[in-house]
């Protein structure tokens, strides 16, 4: 079993900044790509940012330029600054893990419970 925990939601006024973090842990032999989805309501679920093993990063057009995707391999962590948000951000937002379960397995899923980000005056 492989648990997911995020932090760092919460209500923000537009302009202003929030770190999300999402720590894996549980039987993990290694992780490759890391990332970021949103889902407003309403809404379709959307990636966000995703960064792969090797530290490449790729983002929605919608939040280039403001988010920044990071990781930390050695504590199985992935991390979303967000700068400067719009109320157009408001979402709850799930991280997501690809991960192999021992050398040789297929790639496994994983989602975090979700944190909610809201960007309002």
């Amino acid at each position: 079993q492989v648990q997911l925990v995020e932090s760092g939601g919460g209500l923000v006024q537009p302009g202003g900044s929030l770190r999300l973090s999402c720590a894996a842990s549980g039987r993990i032999f290694s992780i490759n790509g890391m990332g970021w989805y949103r889902q407003a309501p309403g809404k379709e679920r959307e990636l966000v940012a995703r960064i792969t093993s090797g530290g490449s990063t790729s983002y929605a057009d919608s939040v280039k330029g403001r988010f920044t995707i990071s990781r930390d391999n050695a504590l199985n962590t992935v991390y979303l600054q967000m700068n400067s948000l719009k109320p157009e951000d408001t979402a709850v937002y799930y991280c997501n893990v690809e991960f192999f379960r021992w050398a040789g397995s297929g790639r496994f899923t994983s989602w975090g419970q979700g944190t909610q980000v809201t960007v309002s005056s």
